[in-house]
């Protein structure tokens, strides 16, 4: 069967920098709802249309159509004290932007005395990537997958 809109695709990737090291890799093959979505990153997903089990796609992805541009706003100077004590560089926290908004990850990126730099963006953003996958499946999406959006069952999406 293949790949086209309202089938579910299930794929195995690999992402690297620009320098060929690896940034992620699935360790399970994850499955997507094809057909704008939003479940994958676009490009990637018109250069698996009309695709089929066992193939391969290999591309490069400039920032913006992968992990985002660099986003100097995102980063942010908060008071040492809004922080636990163990507080320590590269941990997480969950916060709103300034501005109010949805809620993102923040990453410690610096700690000084009084203050503590987070970065909102994500850890490769402003990075061209190399990305590539084995397409391992391709099946129809369910009338229910196609409500909610995204692929449900073994390796998809689950509701909680």
């Amino acid at each position: 069967m293949n790949i086209v809109k309202n089938t579910v695709v299930t794929l195995t990737y690999i992402v690297k920098d620009a320098d060929g090291n690896l940034l992620e890799e699935s360790n399970e093959p994850v499955s997507y709802l094809h057909g704008d979505y939003d479940n994958i990153f676009p490009l990637v997903e018109r250069a698996l249309d009309g695709k089929t089990t066992g193939e391969k796609v290999e591309m490069k992805l400039q920032p913006a159509d992968a992990f985002g541009e660099f986003d100097e706003n995102l980063v942010r100077m908060e008071p040492r004290e809004s922080f636990p004590a163990d507080i320590e560089v590269g941990m997480q926290f969950v916060g709103s932007p300034d501005g109010g908004g949805e809620e993102m990850l923040y990453t410690v990126t610096d700690i000084a005395e009084d203050k503590v730099v987070v970065d909102g963006n994500h850890p490769y953003a402003g990075q061209a990537v190399h990305f590539q996958c084995v397409v391992s499946d391709v099946r129809e999406a369910t009338a229910d997958e196609i409500t909610h959006r995204h692929a449900h069952g073994e390796h998809g999406h689950h509701h909680h």
